[in-house]
Formats: C-alpha cells, sequence, structure tokens
C-alpha cells in the first residue's frame, strides 16, 4: 500500500491498548481522498470496562490533554446512553485520530435523546428534524469524536430506501450543502445500508457524509475502479475462516468524492452486524 510503517509509531498503541486486543474487533482501513492519501488505519475496539480510550492514550502520551469542549462529549454521551462498545481510529502515519461510542444494535439511540446531551454540538439539533423526517431518528448507532480535527460523526444503521432514492438523496445533499454525486457513487450508495455525517464543532454545516454497506467480494463495486481498493480487498489479512469481510464506502466532501475499504483483520459478531452486506 506503500505506506511507511515505523514500530515507533505503532508499538506504543499495542502498549497501551493490548490487554484488550486478543478479543477485540480489529479492522485494516485505507481511503483514496487526498486527507487520507499515504495513510493505513487500524481500528479496535476497547471493552466499555477499560474507560474512555482517550484518557488510555493521554495516559500512555499518545495524544495531548485539551481544555476544549470537546474533550466532555465522550463521558456526557456515556453516562447517558447504553454502550456497547468503546472503539479507536489509529493511524499507522498519523497515530490517534478518534474514539467511538458504539450504542447496541438492539437499542439504538433517538436523535430526539441524543440532543439533549449538555455537550452536544449545535449541528444535532440543527438538522435532529431533518433526519427525523426522513426515517433516521432511531436508527444511532454511535458517534464518533475526532479531538484533533475538532469534528464529530453520528452513525446511522439500517438506513430505510427511500433515502437512497436519487430525488430524496438530492435534497438530503443539498440541505447540507453538499455536491450532487457521479453516477458510480450513486450505484454504490443504492447499495448501501449505513451512513454517517461528519460535522465540525463550531458550525452546523457537514464536512462529509458517507454510504457504507458489508461484503465479501473483492470486486465489489468501488473496487471496480478504484485500483488501491481492489488490491487492498483481496489481499489484506485476517484470522478467521471463510471469506475476507470487508466493508465498502463511498464519501462525499464539499471538494471531492472518494472511497473507503475496511477489512474486517479480526472479527466479533456485533460489531459485524453494524454494517450488513449490500442489497
Amino acid at each position: 500500500m506503500d505506506v511507511p510503517c515505523s514500530r515507533d509509531k505503532v508499538q506504543p498503541a499495542l502498549a497501551a491498548f493490548g490487554d484488550g486486543l486478543a478479543d477485540a474487533h480489529i479492522v485494516f482501513s485505507m481511503a483514496t481522498g487526498e486527507r487520507y492519501k499515504g495513510e493505513l488505519a487500524f481500528d479496535f475496539t476497547v471493552p466499555t470496562a477499560a474507560g474512555d480510550p482517550y484518557a488510555i492514550a493521554l495516559a500512555n502520551g499518545l495524544v495531548e490533554e485539551t481544555d476544549h469542549p470537546i474533550r466532555t462529549l465522550f463521558s456526557d454521551v456515556q453516562k447517558r446512553c447504553p454502550v456497547d462498545s468503546y472503539g479507536v481510529d489509529y493511524g499507522i502515519v498519523g497515530g490517534f485520530k478518534k474514539t467511538y461510542i458504539s450504542f447496541p444494535l438492539g437499542d439504538l439511540q433517538r436523535l430526539s435523546a441524543l440532543v439533549g446531551i449538555p455537550s452536544m454540538p449545535r449541528a444535532l439539533a440543527e438538522h435532529a428534524d431533518f433526519f427525523a423526517s426522513h426515517g433516521l431518528d432511531d436508527k444511532v448507532s454511535a458517534i464518533a469524536i475526532d479531538y484533533a480535527h475538532r469534528t464529530w460523526n453520528v452513525y446511522f444503521s439500517g438506513i430505510p430506501a427511500e433515502v437512497k432514492e436519487p430525488q430524496t438523496l438530492q435534497s438530503v445533499l443539498q440541505k447540507f450543502g453538499l455536491p450532487e454525486p457521479s453516477e458510480q457513487l450513486m450505484d454504490f450508495i443504492r447499495t448501501s445500508f449505513a451512513m454517517y455525517t461528519t460535522f465540525g464543532w463550531d458550525s452546523t454545516k457537514a464536512e462529509r457524509i458517507c454510504f457504507s454497506a458489508r461484503s465479501s467480494d473483492p470486486t465489489a463495486l468501488p473496487a471496480q475502479f478504484e485500483p488501491q481498493i481492489g488490491k487492498f480487498a483481496k489481499s489484506a489479512p485476517y484470522t478467521y475462516t471463510g471469506e475476507r469481510v470487508l466493508t465498502y464506502a463511498g464519501a462525499l466532501s464539499p471538494s471531492e468524492e472518494f472511497y473507503k475499504l475496511a477489512t474486517f483483520y479480526q472479527k466479533t459478531s456485533k460489531l459485524s452486524d453494524r454494517v450488513r452486506p449490500a442489497t
């Protein structure tokens, strides 16, 4: 993948979170966008008993403390919502990136409840009614926090079919100030099961929207026109029996559209089901 891998960069993360990695859900991921060039990430779950992943990273020198209000969002969500697991997005090159709070699949959270969390950025309240009008109010599966970039994501699992129809999708993208997708991205979105939107901390404007679907096919749609994704889909290592599990994603920002691929290296059933096969 032409990504430099330094032991000095990776070993501190393994040392900090290693106690939970044997039973963790572990994913390797890459993307084609300019923002992600030259990077390969590994995401992994953290047991809730271990506590806030950012606090663990801080204690082990992987990040620096911040007094920005984004620091309180994790604890506020954790105190007020049922939590299934925590997670970390860690770059082979860039280091610690995000923390995730995943909600139980049998108890997805409502936007109306999340809006009331004290430190929740105002973008959620701004767009909650719009999301709800498209059948997404009770489908929030996770929240992710990117401390370095001061951004956060809201994840929806099981997006309604009508959201993926061209006319409806166009209205969603217009609402968020995002351009019309290419025909190939539109074709992929029709197969997707989950989506997330990225917002900045101080703005209600969407920075990105991303749609995803699970597959075991290394030649699925994005791999057909993105050689890097096709290569990674066919060669990424994995530890379980059966076919390699892949999650393809298509994303759109004001300046570009791009594709992502996450390959499951080590899996747990409850995390595997968060993004389901294409339909």
